[in-house]
């Protein structure tokens, strides 16, 4: 997969050095995936959730932080959208950020 805004989440791990690891791990194995539809990331991810316009929601680091992601199944491209705590993921609408 392709990820457009990796700047975006190593910004965020700056700031956070519990994800720094968790997130690297992420980074490297969704870097290498080959993903055409959901069922293939919850074969990888079973905590992924899913929502309306190809949102798709990751649990990392312990399951401490999440992140957005709207991804373009076709084009192999995930658009991180959201990186943050559960208490900052809270306070958005993931369906539509």
């Amino acid at each position: 997969m392709r990820i457009i805004s990796v700047k975006t989440l190593k910004d965020f791990a700056a700031n956070h050095p519990n994800i720094k690891q968790p997130l690297k791990i992420w980074l490297d194995f969704v870097e290498k995936a080959d993903w055409d539809s959901p069922a293939k990331i919850k074969s990888h991810f079973n905590t992924a959730d899913f929502l309306p316009n190809d949102r798709v929601i990751f649990n990392i680091g312990g399951n401490n932080y999440r992140i957005v992601c709207a991804i373009k199944y076709p084009y192999r491209v995930m658009y991180v959208r959201f990186i943050g705590t559960h208490k900052e993921y809270g306070q958005i609408d993931a369906k539509t950020i």
